[in-house]
């Protein structure tokens, strides 16, 4: 399965942890957004405006109470899904 492939719902997991680089409101620059193999799920999937060819996904993943948090901002190298094999 390719990521690009992958639409809304469908569940994904964090290929690395992700860290705020400072374009996250409310957060501070190098917190933890979600922690290497957490699950999340796609709610939104578009393209950066400067690189039409690059995909970004909105993924919300669950925290360790299970509860889905905000979105995050989220590229193919930041993430994997459970049929995927890079």
């Amino acid at each position: 399965m390719n990521l690009e492939d992958l639409d809304l719902g469908d569940v994904v997991y964090a290929a690395r942890t992700i860290v705020d680089d400072g374009s996250m409101p409310d957060s501070q620059e190098g917190e933890i957004l979600a922690e290497q193999g957490a699950r999340g799920v796609i709610v939104m999937k578009g393209y950066v405006e400067e690189e039409p060819g690059r995909s970004v996904f909105l993924v919300r993943f669950e925290d360790k109470d299970l509860n889905l948090g905000r979105p995050i901002g989220c590229f193919n190298e930041d993430l994997t899904a459970p049929d995927f094999v890079s």
